[in-house]
């Protein structure tokens, strides 16, 4: 009989040696430096030393969600049966309500049981998407300019990028036309994103017309990212992807409650689409969580069944917001072009300005000299170089504020 070797085995100690390194996976070394921390890090400096900085650098909704959502959460969760696991789909009812609004909004019938998922916010829900869909050696088409998580979820599931500019909706077709032509292999996944996060460029049905014809030509797969469906000015109405007669064999659509409803903390979204691209974000979301809180699955509930009239008026209060920023800085002498949709104003910087500096030492100036926080534009990608991206999730009196304090730093130089 042979000798019995015990499997736990003396560990020597980690070693003090200063040369001892952790070494990260690949795909995070990959990553490029966030540009935002500098930007980041100087507010939060500027306000522990009692500057009143106006943030608007971060799509954060500042409203609260309505008052019988709130009331129903609590309600629910004291509710002992509510604090279990949950399935990672999402419980059915809220599927339901959200397959009723996609109804009664695009005319477009879902199947609840297999055509819908709840996402940890629609941002958890694309990522996990594209580990799903894509690996190495695939290459995916991404919005420019680009919001990160689009183009770095494609680089945490190891495949590879290329982008394409956004600003002219026929042009885009054509490139991805192009791009699908000469391109060996062909892409496998295309990326909209409209209302665009930054640009806040907007599209017609017609444009989702030809992606399907695209998709199906060319063979590749489409992920449509509707964050801001419920924020539109000026009587546009966002169209869905899905809306269009065959998209739903090729693609799925992201929305979430974080913008209309004011649910940003919350993070619930949904994925809706084709049944086999669900399946697939399924079954990674099964690999990584048991889904969401029962308790705010209700309460969205509540929200999707009777809360609509305050969505809209949430999108007037962002047009109103949209028209103060905007006039303001006209009466600097900016190029503003206003936006039809999103929470954001995507402003050109002044040529005397661009001739000078670049976005992100632009934001910079106006945050260290004028205590006014903006994304540079620079920061979703080179298409977005003599861009700042500000939100609009100041009241209308502060952002009056930060044009007088934006006038008062450019004029003093």
């Amino acid at each position: 009989m042979g000798k019995v070797v015990s499997q736990m085995q003396p560990v020597e100690p980690v070693s003090n040696d200063s040369s001892f390194r952790i070494k990260v996976a690949d795909r995070v070394r990959r990553l490029p430096p966030y540009l935002f921390a500098r930007i980041n890090r100087l507010m939060y400096e500027k306000r522990r030393a009692g500057d009143d900085v106006i943030d608007l650098g971060m799509g954060n909704p500042s409203d609260p969600p309505q008052d019988l959502v709130v009331e129903k959460l609590a309600e629910a969760a004291r509710d002992p049966k509510n604090h279990g696991y949950t399935e990672s789909q999402g419980i059915l009812s809220l599927r339901r309500e959200v397959a009723s609004k996609y109804l009664k909004t695009y005319g477009v019938r879902l199947d609840p049981e297999r055509e819908l998922a709840v996402c940890l916010g629609s941002k958890e829900g694309f990522s996990h998407m594209c580990l799903g869909l894509l690996g190495p050696g695939d290459t995916a088409i991404v919005p420019a300019p680009s919001y990160p998580a689009h183009l770095y979820a494609v680089a945490l599931a190891a495949a590879n990028s290329i982008l394409l500019e956004v600003a002219d909706a026929e042009k885009l077709l054509a490139n991805i036309d192009y791009t699908c032509r000469h391109l060996v292999p062909r892409p496998k996944v295309l990326i909209v994103n409209f209302p665009h996060n930054p640009s806040t460029v907007t599209v017609e049905p017609e444009f989702y017309v030809e992606v399907v014809k695209l998709a199906k030509r060319y063979g590749f797969l489409v992920i449509s990212d509707l964050a801001y469906a419920d924020v539109t000015f000026d009587g546009y109405k966002t169209p869905s992807f899905l809306a269009v007669p065959g998209a739903i064999d090729v693609g799925v659509e992201f929305t979430t409650m974080s913008k209309g409803y004011n649910m940003a903390g919350w993070r619930v979204g949904f994925c809706a689409g084709n049944a086999e691209m669900v399946r697939a974000l399924l079954t990674i979301k099964g690999y990584y969580d048991y889904g969401m809180f029962r308790p705010m699955q209700i309460a969205s509930i509540m929200a999707l069944r009777h809360t609509e009239a305050a969505v809209e008026e949430q999108a007037a209060v962002y047009q109103r917001r949209r028209d103060v920023l905007c006039q303001g800085l006209e009466r600097l002498g900016w190029p503003i072009q206003r936006p039809r949709a999103t929470m954001f104003v995507w402003a050109k910087i002044p040529e005397s300005w661009t001739a000078q500096m670049n976005s992100f030492d632009f934001a910079m100036k106006l945050l260290e000299e004028g205590d006014v926080a903006a994304s540079p534009g620079a920061g979703f990608g080179p298409a977005g170089e003599g861009f700042l991206r500000m939100a609009l999730v100041e009241n209308e009196e502060r952002l009056r504020q930060a044009v007088r304090q934006i006038g008062r730093c450019l004029h003093a130089n």
